[in-house]
């Protein structure tokens, strides 16, 4: 089984409790010790200081007798918490708080001031003295410049530290309120990050699989709606662009079938004699017509194909659309004389020069007059004007035609699509031109619209950007 993020996510959340709790256990317990006894062997060490400084130099100094040290020892034990002794350099005691005053002296044996080295405190029984673990801090006693002996307090371990559990336990109970809200924010983050992201993971997964009918439902305002609502864009755009390839290949079917089942039929009838040897010219003649209508669908197609995808580098270069246009318009002199149909030119100026690939734009100029005299109506005039606006150049192509069904204006664009209106005129068009010219168009970045009136006729009008040179 695949891991989950899920799972990642409370696994590390529950490795990060255990963690936690096992720190307190093993370490906080063990360095509160030790802060605990530092600082309590620190508070006895001055203390010492200062009873050495006072009581035990004022003895041997000869101001106080030993019961008066023994008394003053005695007094400072209870506040102090702590045993008090006066001892001398050779480890006899001299004054205690925990002895009496007539009982013999005590030695300690193997006493040695320098044990402790460079801390104020040792833990132990101090050489034995005592029966449980002490801490121990000692001070000179110093009179006429000279150790006399030293001031030691001992307090027991186990009154430090008694403390300890309680104050672990406060760490343990904050520690659990940390994991409490921790819990929280992962509930939080469950609910508005993790599941938003599972459901869009799971409509992405869909989509790879070819199913677009799954929309996402997270829609809302944060990134993960942005992502939810492009997935159902990129979602209905696919699904349109498989509609759009299952009628392009229809469509190719159709415009290929057609003149493929005529060209067969016409030469099948020819070579069997159906088609009488006087009547061969007639239909070899239709069979050359459909057979540059193929070439022309092919020609077009790839045209279309290498526009579409970019795969052509489009050669700016800076020209005037004028001539452009003049030289366009002549080689559409001829068919507009069979027709009656005049060509009417309104250019701007004697020149004027565009930034734009020349070829390209000659073929956007020739499909739109082909298409303007082929559905204009006889003895009519087909307009070309230019205009220039904001630094740039409108090109409109006129026509007083058929015009195109108000339904069908948006649909013009799309390959291989025929009004009714044209399929009575248009027998040897592709249904690519007006495709191939807005590619071209959008290819250059600019626009390309149409206005056309049922009866009355249409405009398209496109820009180019004009030259600065």
């Amino acid at each position: 089984m695949k891991r989950k993020v899920l799972f990642k996510i409370i696994f590390g959340y529950i490795l990060f409790g255990i963690m936690a709790f096992a720190v307190v256990f093993f370490y906080s317990g063990t360095a509160l010790n030790e802060y605990l006894i530092k600082h309590e062997a620190t508070i006895l060490y001055a203390e010492a200081i200062e009873i050495a400084d006072s009581y035990a130099t004022d003895y041997y100094e000869d101001d106080i007798s030993l019961t008066g040290l023994q008394r003053q020892l005695t007094i400072l034990s209870p506040y102090l918490d702590s045993t008090i002794m006066a001892i001398s350099t050779t480890g006899e005691v001299i004054a205690s708080s925990d002895s009496d005053p007539s009982e013999p002296a005590r030695v300690i044996e193997n006493f040695d001031p320098t044990t402790s080295g460079s801390d104020i405190y040792q833990l132990g029984s101090f050489y034995g003295t005592f029966s449980e673990n002490m801490i121990s801090v000692m001070a000179p006693i110093t009179a006429n410049y000279k150790v006399r002996g030293y001031i030691t307090l001992h307090k027991t371990v186990s009154a430090v530290t008694s403390d300890t559990d309680r104050q672990i336990n406060i760490i343990y109970f904050t520690l659990a309120l940390i994991l409490l809200c921790g819990l929280l924010i992962l509930i939080l983050f469950l609910a508005f990050i993790y599941r938003p992201l599972n459901s869009i993971s799971k409509v992405a997964k869909s989509y790879a699989s070819g199913n677009y009918d799954t929309p996402s439902k997270y829609t809302g305002t944060d990134e993960f709606g942005l992502i939810g609502g492009s997935l159902n864009y990129m979602a209905t755009e696919l699904n349109t662009l498989e509609d759009d390839q299952r009628k392009f290949i229809s469509n190719v079917s159709h415009d290929f079938r057609s003149p493929l089942t005529s060209i067969k039929g016409y030469i099948t009838a020819i070579l069997d004699g159906t088609i009488p040897t006087e009547m061969q010219e007639k239909y070899l003649n239709v069979v050359l017509f459909e057979t540059e209508r193929l070439t022309k669908l092919t020609q077009n197609l790839l045209d279309l194909n290498k526009i579409g995808s970019k795969s052509t580098i489009m050669d700016i270069t800076s020209f005037d659309i004028n001539t452009v246009i003049k030289n366009t318009a002549m080689s559409f002199e001829g068919i507009g004389l069979e027709k009656g149909i005049s060509l009417d030119l309104i250019l701007t100026g004697e020149s004027a020069y565009v930034s734009a690939d020349m070829s390209k734009i000659q073929q956007v100029l020739y499909n739109l007059l082909d298409n303007a005299i082929k559905f204009s109506n006889d003895n009519s005039v087909v307009t070309i004007e230019t205009t220039e606006r904001n630094g740039k150049l409108y090109v409109s192509v006129r026509d007083n035609g058929i015009g195109i069904p108000k339904e069908s204006i948006s649909k013009v664009w799309e390959r291989f699509y025929k009004t009714d209106l044209s399929r009575g005129r248009d027998k040897k068009g592709t249904g690519l031109g007006l495709a191939i010219v807005k590619e071209i168009i959008l290819a250059h970045d600019e626009n390309i619209n149409v206005v056309s009136t049922e009866g009355v006729g249409t405009e398209f009008t496109f820009t180019l950007t004009l030259s600065k040179e």
